[in-house]
């Protein structure tokens, strides 16, 4: 066997613009193409006719010309999806504070986690269930102070879990795990508990890929929708257009039919 020549030319990587559209690819296009038939950029036919390319595109480099000429495009072609944990594009999520004072707070449910969360016990009680939120960044740090409260922290199973905090005269309990997706979202827990408690592990059944595939069904149904929609629209405008072509032909018809009854007469 003879080895390659020093120097010599790798094998090229696959174009960037032959790589193959996600959904989250489209949905970002057809978002362009939505502003620009609001802002009068596209008459409805032509904003029908782009859509329509959206759905069909295979790669990215058949996205690309479909919002070449919006300025709403900023000059940026569409990027692959890193199909990881984020809810898709969006304003950052502001930081959140969970205070609980002789009472008790609780965060759950579907909800776009922050990049901080401060949560505060004092005499009360704090709730973070972070197993059905959406991760719009990969890190999330939640510096947590329990003073003769608790904190009880869930987060799904395959996301990384660490911590920094102590307990002075409690229990500062953090079940860490390093998830095997390096791309998975990070926890980081810091902060301490006064004769108090505070407790963070994942919850036994909870993937957050679960609620990803959630995400992404409802991104199907709601391109089925809108698919729905425009060929009802496309049908009425072929329709409208017969109708005009018919009332053409019945006005010249009704023009040419004065002419013809004088030369036979």
């Amino acid at each position: 066997m003879t080895k390659p020549a020093a120097g010599a030319a790798a094998s090229p990587a696959v174009a960037e613009r032959d790589i193959r559209a996600s959904d989250a690819d489209r949905d970002r296009v057809a978002e362009i193409l939505r502003e620009a038939l609001a802002e009068g950029r596209l008459d409805p036919e032509e904003h029908a006719e782009r859509i329509d390319t959206v759905y069909r595109a295979k790669t990215l480099g058949e996205l690309e010309p479909v919002v070449q000429d919006l300025p709403a495009a900023g000059g940026r072609g569409p990027r692959p999806d890193p199909g990881g944990y984020a809810s898709g594009p969006g304003a950052p999520v502001p930081d959140q504070n969970l205070v609980a004072i002789f009472s008790a707070a609780v965060r759950k449910g579907r909800w776009r986690a922050p990049a901080r969360i401060n949560a505060v016990a004092f005499f009360g009680s704090v709730e973070i269930d972070l197993t059905e939120a959406v991760f719009p960044q990969q890190q999330i740090q939640i510096n947590v102070t329990a003073v003769f409260g608790s904190v009880e922290i869930r987060v799904p199973e395959n996301i990384t879990l660490r911590s920094s905090g102590s307990g002075i005269l409690g229990s500062f309990e953090v079940e860490t795990h390093d998830a095997e997706d390096t791309d998975a979202p990070q926890v980081l827990v810091n902060g301490y508990a006064v004769l108090g408690s505070v407790e963070a592990k994942p919850k036994r059944g909870a993937w957050i890929r679960d609620l990803r595939d959630r995400l992404r069904q409802g991104h199907r149904e709601l391109r089925q929708q809108v698919w729905e929609e425009h060929r009802e629209y496309r049908q009425q405008l072929r329709e409208d257009r017969r109708e005009w072509h018919e009332r053409r032909r019945s006005e010249r018809r009704e023009r040419r039919d004065p002419f013809r009854k004088d030369m036979d007469g």
